[in-house]
């Protein structure tokens, strides 16, 4: 039997034309969402549908934030599992933060 933490693919993958995830190479992955129903400035905007890449996919001044571990453990804001509202620099930020973690 193989006891080993499978870790998932390191790279990047699209989210439903409305946002990214990145998994870095300690296994942490980042999602960056900013289309409907994440907490950004296109929260109430209506769906735009699809996988992967759109020409009409939404644009955002700011993005919904999360991470978690190659175990599925996420990682913990002061309130929540997702932080809205993030501004380019601070969801560069997080995914320095993240990508640092051992």
């Amino acid at each position: 039997m193989n006891n080993l933490i499978t870790v998932p693919q390191i790279g990047f993958r699209t989210c439903d034309a409305k946002g990214f995830q990145i998994t870095f190479e300690n296994g942490w992955t980042v999602s960056v969402q900013f289309g409907y129903g994440n907490y950004c400035d296109n929260r109430d905007q209506r769906p735009v549908g699809g996988n992967g890449y759109r020409a009409d996919a939404p644009k955002s001044r700011d993005a919904e934030i999360a991470a978690w571990d190659a175990n599925g453990v996420w990682h913990k804001f002061t309130d929540d599992e997702v932080e809205g509202y993030q501004k380019p620099g601070e969801v560069l930020e997080f995914m320095n933060m993240i990508a640092s973690k051992t």
